[in-house]
């Protein structure tokens, strides 16, 4: 006897169809068990090679100061030398810890090894300071001994570095670094192993001077600025490590047997999952059944649980709060707008501002000045500097080097923007690429769309009037009914109205949509009309004074009229309107207090614009235009000289979103929408504009900050590197000071970086 794989059942091994897969035979006790079977190998088998294919695929790596620089593997940047990363989000944690531990590890050996360095190398540097116990022969021979492998073992990436830099002809700091250092430990390697091979010339009290403790300083200053910006970069990818640990691992699926708890990943399109108060929402989908309140402040930033019916639709790894409720799949894995955001935050960190530009052309100037600058340093020293002048010019030379380090200057950007982008996910800002940010913080008008971004975009009936001798059920029996067969976004706000009243409804004949006017059809064989006053005015002939009257006060209340007509009556009028976001108003004061002008672009009539532009206090206003004339007027304030934001959520808002110079799409609106925009609210609210507004400026107000960083301690330190103050005041900069304040710039600009984590938006 076998047992079916697939059912568990016995089966009798000469009556069992039978199968031969990888030199193993599998019985089955049907046809059926034994489709399902291969069906099952095939599938795990492509499942196998698509995930092959999506780790090969996404297994590239970048550097954080060069995007454009990619590869299938591990190493460094041929430009500026650092370490690349991952591009896969999942995969870069553990690339980022072992890149850390080894830092770490070089770190603490260098500086155990280094300190005896220093500590011997004291009694030449201080003269009045005399150990007494230890010969300058054997001093010399330990400190030897401990630094080759400080500066070999724990720097040796420098040389490395170094060594690709002047192959790929793109000098970086390892250059300056590798040449310093090196300088430094050869010269005193020499003077240990040959001494009599050196002139007299370069002996102090008797003595060559040795310079390993400058060497092992530095090597040891660096690795620790390089773990520092390790973990900074660290910190700043939180913001994706955050999103992804809050993705759900299992869900409970529902199906005609029942319910059974699986992995997330299994979980298909269509698939319906039950869902508790207290668990996260496995995927995103639609609620089915049951109605809830859910916590989506993880992709939102706003607090206040969100109340969820039948219909409405969920985002997964937000939180369940208050009931249970089933909910139809719509969207699997990369598919899921947390999986979108984890990649587009991803994108946008390694993503190049226009400023980094600038420094990137410095850096690539200022290395061969630097170079220059040294070998005048030596050659004026060893010329004109006092005895021991060749020492003197070998010290200052080295310093000069290793203080002139860019490693700051390249860090300044995309540590800054690393940290911006990631802030700006956790507030519900996502940005798709640096440019958008830098863009952000210039702008002078702001383009937004009515619906669904000033207004909730879901509207409904606040008024009714009826003509004389019409009972408002008569009228809502009509309205109801021609609505039940139109697709306008209008007809559910009548629909809904009409469902509240308990109105009747019957199916129509003949109905027709005429675009831009309303709709018609039969009832009761009587002819039957809904739309604007001039397609009603067509059928029915003059409109009622007393209605036109109360028709226009609802136009200037905001409210859209829907007239209603049977034969050649009109029975009445439907005011509808889309009520103002509660944040709108306090949204548009921000605006306008940070110097902006906001006008709002809409398809609406013109008397409803108006009133709404009113209320809000909003500079302009442009009403009932089409697609085309939202991106006409983008083009327009463009050649004026406007730096444009354009916000919108609708596809016909996508033409004038690429057309501007930042494009905002809110969250809620359409996928073409959200493509043609350099900025995403999760939440479709006109708040997020004003915090991606604070969030462009506080980033690009970093980076100059950054910038004045890196520039300063260069463009003082190099001078007096050089001895520039040593006819006037005896100051010379010693190679391990100036080490210290090259690793200080570094620091400065990592720290002042992180501060955006905590900005406020």
């Amino acid at each position: 006897m076998a047992q079916d794989p697939i059912c568990g059942m016995d089966v009798d091994e000469q009556d069992a169809k039978t199968i031969k897969r990888d030199g193993k035979r599998y019985y089955f006790c049907s046809d059926k068990c034994k489709d399902k079977f291969i069906q099952g190998q095939e599938k795990s088998s492509q499942q196998e090679k698509n995930e092959k294919q999506v780790e090969s695929k996404e297994q590239q790596y970048t550097c954080p100061m060069h995007p454009e620089i990619e590869q299938d593997h591990p190493g460094e940047c041929p430009k500026c030398g650092m370490t690349l990363e991952p591009k896969n989000a999942v995969a870069e944690e553990s690339g980022e810890k072992k890149e850390i531990k080894k830092l770490a590890r070089k770190f603490w050996i260098g500086l155990v090894l280094g300190l005896p360095v220093v500590f011997l190398a004291l009694e030449e540097m201080i003269p009045t300071l005399k150990f007494g116990f230890i010969s300058h022969k054997t001093s010399s021979w330990i400190q030897l001994i401990l630094a080759t492998p400080v500066i070999f073992w724990s720097g040796g990436f420098f040389y490395t570095k170094a060594w690709k830099s002047i192959v790929n002809r793109s000098l970086n700091m390892f250059t300056l670094i590798a040449m310093g250092v090196g300088a430094a430990y050869f010269y005193s390697a020499a003077a240990v192993l040959f001494p009599h091979i050196f002139p007299e010339s370069l002996k102090m009290t008797g003595k060559l001077g040795l310079y390993f403790e400058a060497g092992v300083v530095i090597t040891v200053l660096v690795i620790l600025g390089q773990y520092l910006e390790a973990r900074a970069r660290a910190q700043a990818g939180q913001a994706i490590k955050a999103l992804l640990g809050l993705a759900a691992k299992k869900a409970h699926k529902v199906t005609s047997s029942g319910e059974e708890e699986v992995d997330v990943d299994q979980v298909q399109k269509g698939d319906l999952l039950r869902v508790r108060p207290g668990e996260k929402v496995p995927l995103d989908g639609v609620i089915t059944e049951g109605k809830s309140t859910i916590d989506e402040s993880m992709i939102s930033g706003e607090p206040v649980p969100v109340e969820k019916k039948e219909g409405d639709r969920v985002i997964g790894a937000t939180v369940n709060q208050t009931g249970t409720f089933v909910m139809r799949t719509e969207k699997i894995g990369s598919e899921t707008l947390l999986s979108q955001i984890v990649h587009m935050v991803a994108d946008a960190q390694r993503s190049r501002a226009p400023i980094q530009g600038m420094a990137d052309k410095v850096a690539g100037v200022f290395v061969p000045i630097v170079l220059v600058v040294a070998v005048v340093t030596f050659v004026i020293w060893s010329l004109w500097g006092p005895q021991p002048a060749l020492a003197y010019a070998l010290v200052n030379a080295i310093a000069v080097l290793i203080i002139a380090c860019p490693c700051a200057l390249g860090l300044a950007t995309p540590m800054s923007i690393m940290v911006g982008v990631g802030r700006g996910a956790q507030a519900g800002i996502l940005i798709k690429n640096a440019e958008a940010l830098e863009k952000t913080e210039k702008i002078t008008h702001v383009l937004t769309d009515k619906t669904g971004t000033l207004t909730e975009g879901k509207p409904r009936v606040t008024a009714i009037e009826t003509a004389e001798g019409v009972e408002e059920k008569d009228l809502l029996f009509i309205a109801g009914s021609l609505e039940q067969s139109s697709e306008h976004p209008l007809a559910r706000a009548v629909l809904d109205y009409a469902k509240e009243k308990n109105a009747d409804f019957k199916d129509v004949e003949d109905f027709d949509s005429v675009t831009g006017g309303g709709v018609k059809g039969k009832i009761n064989a009587k002819d039957v009309y809904l739309g604007k006053g001039k397609f009603i005015a067509g059928f029915a002939g003059e409109l009622p004074e007393a209605l036109q009257g109360k028709a226009e006060a609802m136009q200037e209340n905001a409210q859209t009229v829907v007239w209603v007509a049977q034969e050649k009556k009109v029975l009445g009028i439907l005011g509808i309107s889309d009520p103002i976001k509660k944040t709108t108003m306090e949204a548009i004061k921000e605006l306008h207090a940070l110097g902006l002008k906001v006008i709002m672009l809409t398809g609406d009539n013109q008397k409803t614009a108006q009133a709404i532009a009113k209320e809000l206090n909003i500079d302009d206003v442009r009403a009932e235009l089409e697609p085309k004339d939202k991106q006409e007027i983008v083009k327009e304030l463009t050649g004026k000289g406007a730096l444009v934001m354009m916000a919108g959520d609708g596809i016909n808002d996508a033409p004038a979103l690429a057309q501007a110079e930042v494009g905002v799409a809110m969250g809620t609106g359409t996928d073409v929408a959200i493509e043609s925009a350099g900025i995403t609210l999760v939440k479709g609210d006109l708040n997020g504009i004003v915090k991606a507004i604070k969030l462009s400026r506080s980033v690009m107000g970093n980076i100059r900050q950054n910038l004045f960083f890196a520039f300063i301690y260069n463009a003082l330190g190099v001078p007096v590197a050089a001895g520039i103050l040593y006819p006037f005041i005896g100051l010379l900069l010693n190679p391990m000071i100036a080490g210290s304040a090259m690793s200080f710039s570094s620091v400065s600009v990592i720290g002042n970086a992180l501060r955006l984590r905590s900005a406020k938006l």
